[in-house]
């Protein structure tokens, strides 16, 4: 079997069916690659990059192709290093190697497809029976009547666990603490109530979206009030609480804290992810695996944790391609704590799984189709089509995110 073409699609479509999440954002943008062969078998993969750049995706593509043309798809670690060593000067991390994640999960699905089995088969096989999963939130809808409503609608769709950010998101728009004394305050008050209200045996997350900041960016002091407060709380973890430029903060929280402090989402390649692996920076590593690099780098960085005794939360806000490459890397990786979610999802989540993601009483069920087990079909092509400048980014003057 010989590789014979590889593409780019790019769509636009609906973030999901949830009301609180559409609140902040109604539309999201996808890149998924498809490589064909001469044995008429199709890989599809997706890159998180699509999300946030996806018109740069796929020139990225198209210069990796001839790399891939003409040659055997089950070579995949093989055909990944060419392509890795061959952007060696822009590629080590970053833009190139997360495009290179959407490329390698597009042949690992071609060669589950070809050889009928689950990608995580050829990843060394599943880990674990059954992986809890929880419903991703993104920001904490107020007032906290709002944020109640909220919560009880994910565990209404069967989650046992959900994530919200630190802060809030209302009719009056963002707000996050910006001091100490606030941050302990204002998140202590909003982890009092919902366990006050949903009891001790859901799992609460918290998100401090520093990677992503929409207000001032915490600093460490900040950071650890708001920790403080929120060690009665029982949180499964923290996530991002500060900035990536700060692995050393990150370290010394986890000292501070008996929170598990949990990030990485951003991280590129499993040489980045080591300036945090091996300061401890991570209680909980968040690998994605359309983002990290490629399902292997994904599983060299769980690997990596595994071996410092830490955990990882898979990273899945993409679309469904993205879902199920972390889902099957989920299985694969032997210290899986939980599984990123996004709840009610619809459009290029659900026509793109076609039925192939499969939850019971807040687990995620072990993948049985070939492959990833995604599809793309040219009326899902036809029904999403792409909308230029619907990426998301970090607004700042002279660039407003207006959806």
């Amino acid at each position: 079997m010989k590789i014979t073409g590889v593409r780019t699609t790019l769509l636009t479509g609906p973030s999901t069916n949830d009301r609180f999440l559409r609140e902040a954002r109604k539309r999201r943008s996808a890149a998924f690659i498809e490589i064909d062969t001469d044995a008429g078998i199709t890989g599809i993969g997706e890159t998180y990059a699509g999300y946030f750049c996806p018109e740069v995706v796929p020139s990225i593509v198209d210069f990796f192709a001839p790399i891939l043309t003409g040659q055997d798809p089950s070579a995949v670690d093989e055909l990944w290093q060419r392509m890795y060593h061959c952007g060696n000067f822009w590629c080590r991390v970053g833009l190139g190697v997360s495009v290179l994640n959407g490329i390698e999960a597009a042949l690992w699905d071609l060669n589950g497809k070809a050889q009928g089995v689950p990608v995580y088969q050829l990843l060394g096989g599943t880990k674990h029976d059954r992986l809890r999963a929880y419903a991703t939130g993104g920001p904490s809808n107020y007032p906290l009547d709002r944020l109640e409503e909220k919560a009880n609608y994910y565990l209404s769709l069967g989650f046992t666990g959900f994530k919200v950010a630190t802060g809030s998101y209302s009719t009056e728009g963002w707000y996050m603490p910006a001091t100490p004394a606030e941050a302990a305050d204002f998140e202590g008050a909003k982890l009092d109530f919902l366990r006050r209200r949903l009891g001790p045996d859901v799992a609460i997350m918290l998100d401090g979206h520093m990677g992503n900041s929409v207000g001032a960016t915490w600093t460490l002091d900040i950071a650890e009030a708001a920790c403080k407060a929120l060690e009665p709380y029982n949180l499964f973890f923290f996530e991002e609480p500060l900035h990536y430029t700060d692995p050393w903060g990150y370290a010394e929280l986890c000292r501070r804290t008996s929170i598990p402090i949990a990030g990485g989402e951003c991280l590129t390649a499993a040489y980045e992810w080591r300036v945090f692996i091996e300061r401890d920076a991570f209680d909980i590593g968040q690998p994605d695996a359309s983002f990290t690099g490629s399902l292997s780098e994904f599983l060299r960085v769980a690997n990596t944790l595994h071996q410092r005794g830490r955990g990882i939360a898979t990273h899945a806000w993409g679309a469904g391609g993205s879902l199920m490459q972390n889902i099957h890397c989920g299985f694969a990786a032997p210290n899986t704590r939980i599984l990123e979610v996004p709840p009610d999802f619809a459009g290029l989540h659900s026509e793109v799984l076609d039925g192939s993601f499969v939850m019971r009483d807040g687990y995620v069920q072990t993948p049985e189709r070939p492959g990833l087990g995604i599809v793309l079909t040219d009326e899902i092509k036809a029904r999403y089509p792409f909308q230029p400048g619907s990426g998301e980014f970090n607004s700042v003057p002279g660039k407003i995110l207006r959806d």
